[in-house]
């Protein structure tokens, strides 16, 4: 008789969802009992969003704000340190990290740094570092991709090294998550698409590899039925509601899902192409999903044939691939050999992902050279 195996879930973030859930911002710093903010953001998103959704509602409520606003894509150590720097001198009793899962990361390693010390993140790399709980941060997502604001990790590019570090801590997590679709209507079709997969990735991760558990499970396959039913048409019109409710919601419970269980491959490749080429991550997890599911179909049949299932596509695994690569087509997005990335670079990415802590939790146990093979496949 099979029984569950022993898990833990934890939950340390509040979640408040629904449309114009950020207008409850300044009552969440005044519960922190904050009066100087540190608004953790890059320069699209301040022009886009910041002023209006967070900037101004704080000062009418009397709250201090600075904003910082040089994160960069695949958020450097440098931008980081930077913002890091600027908290202390500022004296932030707070910060709110609003963008994507950029800004997001980068302000959780902004709040180890200030309430930790030292001067480089590099010193908190790894899920053992940080011993204490962080500066108090919220988490305000602008677009349905990352989960960062419910999972504890901070992805963060080390410059020098051009490799993707992880600092991972439940202690790191949001005091809050202020999770509101309508922040989502001006995204452009092409971050909705990239995001979007990304979402997609996170829950067929979460729900394949070997460290799933039954309540990441539920709220995968939950996420995969939304995002699949919802991802085309929130590409085709921004300012469709449902569609990015669905889609907002889909990136909620894929954030739950893979905090809770891990995710695998396609994230490992992902991940090294990001350190070398400073590529778009969700629009790496997305173009790799598909040649990843293949690789590993033989080692998750049922599970993918529920995948399949969630996404209305069919009963059995092959069809949750066909269901990918087709959904991955209708949005738009690109092939990997369309990116400027090199052959003679693929055994340096394919070292690199095998190196990632998450090959470990694939389905299918991949070598450097299976690696290689897949990245060679998906360049084809």
């Amino acid at each position: 008789m099979n029984v569950t195996r022993p898990f833990s879930f934890e939950m340390p973030t509040r979640i408040e969802y629904g449309m114009g859930a950020v207008r409850s911002l300044p009552a969440e710093i005044s519960r922190l009992g904050a009066r100087k903010v540190l608004v953790v953001t890059d320069r699209g998103v301040r022009e886009a969003l910041a002023d209006e959704a967070v900037v101004r509602p704080l000062r009418d409520a009397g709250i201090e704000t600075l904003v910082f606003d040089k994160v960069e894509p695949n958020p450097k150590d440098r931008n980081v340190e930077e913002g890091a720097a600027l908290a202390r001198e500022y004296g932030a009793q707070a910060l709110v990290a609003l963008g994507g899962g950029s800004p997001i990361d980068c302000a959780k390693a902004i709040a180890v740094l200030v309430s930790h010390g030292g001067d480089r993140i590099k010193e908190y790399e790894g899920k053992t570092a940080v011993k204490r709980p962080v500066l108090p941060w919220i988490a305000i997502p602008t677009t349905a991709g990352t989960g960062s604001e419910v999972t504890f990790s901070s992805v963060i590019t080390d410059a020098q090294g051009k490799y993707k570090m992880t600092v991972k801590s439940p202690l790191m997590a949001a005091k809050a998550a202020l999770v509101d679709p309508e922040l989502t209507f001006t995204v452009p079709p092409g971050v909705t698409a990239s995001t979007g997969v990304d979402a997609l990735t996170h829950a067929i991760e979460a729900y394949t590899v070997t460290c799933s558990e039954p309540i990441s499970d539920a709220v995968a396959l939950q996420a995969i039925e939304l995002i699949a039913a919802n991802l085309r048409d929130a590409v085709r019109d921004g300012r469709n509601a449902r569609a990015r409710d669905g889609m907002m919601m889909g990136s909620l419970l894929a954030g739950i899902a893979f905090s809770h269980s891990d995710v695998g491959s396609v994230h490992c490749m992902a991940e090294s192409l990001g350190g070398i080429y400073d590529l778009p991550h969700g629009v790496c997890n997305a173009i790799l999903l598909p040649y990843v599911m293949e690789y590993n179909m033989e080692y998750c049949l049922e599970r993918y044939a529920k995948v399949a299932q969630a996404m209305g596509a069919g009963e059995d695994a092959a069809s949750a691939v066909a269901a990918v690569r087709a959904l991955c087509m209708d949005v738009g997005l690109p092939a990997l050999n369309t990116l400027g990335i090199r052959e003679s670079d693929l055994p340096t990415l394919a070292e690199m992902s095998a190196r990632n802590i998450s090959t470990e939790s694939n389905p299918r146990p991949m070598t450097k050279n299976d690696y290689l093979e897949v990245f060679r496949r998906a360049m084809e």
